[in-house]
């Protein structure tokens, strides 16, 4: 069982910054990728970031250019630098762990944007 636990959200002003943080453990005996997700409340949830084990990165259009994925694969930690943050950004945050052939979601955790 592999479990994933998100940390570093809360609430920020317009134009600030915040990191999230999602450390992985258990049976982990390969990534594939991880995954940062977000559901701002009445919309589907949707794909922000991915990085692969070879630290290949993409971006949904509405993030690049301000959010940056890394990995730790040493820690088996992947985060997400969000910088000029807007209300828009607002949404629960979900990190997800692509095996070779499982996959695993983290709890959520609350990005507020406001003034």
């Amino acid at each position: 069982q592999v479990q994933l636990v998100e940390s570093g959200g809360g609430l920020v002003q317009p134009g600030g910054s915040l990191r999230l943080s999602c450390a992985a453990s258990g049976s982990i005996f390969s990534i594939y990728a991880m995954d940062w997700y977000r559901q701002a409340p009445g919309k589907q949830r949707e794909l922000v970031a991915t990085i692969t084990s070879s630290t290949s990165t993409n971006y949904v259009d509405s993030v690049k250019g301000r959010f940056t994925i890394s990995l730790d694969n040493a820690k088996n930690t992947v985060y997400l630098q969000m910088n000029s943050l807007k209300p828009e950004d607002t949404a629960v945050y979900y990190c997800k762990l692509r095996g070779i052939s499982s996959a695993y979601w983290g709890q959520g955790i609350q990005v507020t944007v406001s003034s």
